[in-house]
């Protein structure tokens, strides 16, 4: 019987660093399996101008106010940082963490950010190209990093549900994949992995089938999701936040599980 786990992304926007802290440690007592935040460098709603926090300094947090959830960035963007960069802040976030790194990683999308910190937006098509550059870098790099990550190598989950590049990138280098619903869609581009994974002589049950759902999900489209084939389910909150769901996602885990 598949073990299903569940997670929060905490947006590290419109909030201030001891709200966010405080959410983390309540999150991770209520029982989830996972703990995420983004990687922009503006709110993504709300004021456009209010407060934000980036990504991977507020991961080296998060592995510090835990201590069994494991954390990652849903999603890191790719172009942000150098590659071999990357992957060495990942070896330390894994260390800090004790091995409970996921090394989330997309191609990016948010053009506010590209404009204002000065890199090119380039296309859709030129930022997932980049993608498919980086992550054998990634992977080539684990192996050289000294020391070596606790959990050698650290899981890659790649998110987005392009189904003629991104799923092929998940099936030769993901770990996990994420992307949204609803149960219908996201069936859809799951069949889609499986081809790819046939197509490129992987297991598709190498790779965790994760799905980011939303406050309208819980509880009742939750089993829907499972029964097309999500193993990890994943809720967005912003603050104030919310964790009469957060208890019902774990409740909902527990009675699935049991």
């Amino acid at each position: 019987m598949t073990k299903f786990r569940v997670g929060v992304q905490l947006h590290p926007q419109q909030t201030t660093y001891a709200s966010f802290a405080d959410a983390v440690r309540r999150v991770e007592a209520i029982g989830v399996d996972s703990i995420w935040d983004w990687d922009h460098f503006f709110p993504l709603y709300g004021d456009k101008d209010g407060n934000h926090f980036e990504g991977w300094t507020m991961l080296t947090a998060m592995a510090t106010l835990t201590t069994r959830a494991e954390v990652g960035c849903l999603v890191t963007c790719n172009t942000y940082r150098n590659p071999a960069l990357l992957t060495h802040m990942a070896k330390t976030v894994d260390h800090i963490s004790g091995g409970r790194l996921i090394l989330g990683i997309g191609a990016g999308w948010f053009e506010r950010d590209y404009e204002e910190y000065g890199y090119e937006f380039g296309t859709a098509a030129s930022r997932l190209r980049e993608l498919g550059e980086s992550l054998p870098i990634i992977k080539e790099r684990m192996t050289k990093e000294i020391p070596s990550p606790v959990r050698n190598p650290i899981p890659i989950l790649i998110g987005g549900g392009g189904e003629k590049v991104t799923l092929k990138l998940v099936a030769q280098y993901a770990d996990l994949w994420n992307t949204f619903g609803p149960p219908e869609k996201w069936q859809h581009k799951n069949n889609i992995l499986n081809q790819w994974c046939e197509e490129v002589g992987r297991d598709p049950s190498e790779i965790e089938r994760t799905v980011s759902v939303g406050a309208d999900d819980i509880p009742d489209n939750l089993d829907a999701y499972t029964e097309v084939g999500a193993q990890h389910l994943i809720i967005g909150l912003g603050d104030p936040w919310n964790f009469d769901l957060v208890e019902k996602l774990v409740k909902w885990r527990d009675s699935a599980n049991s």
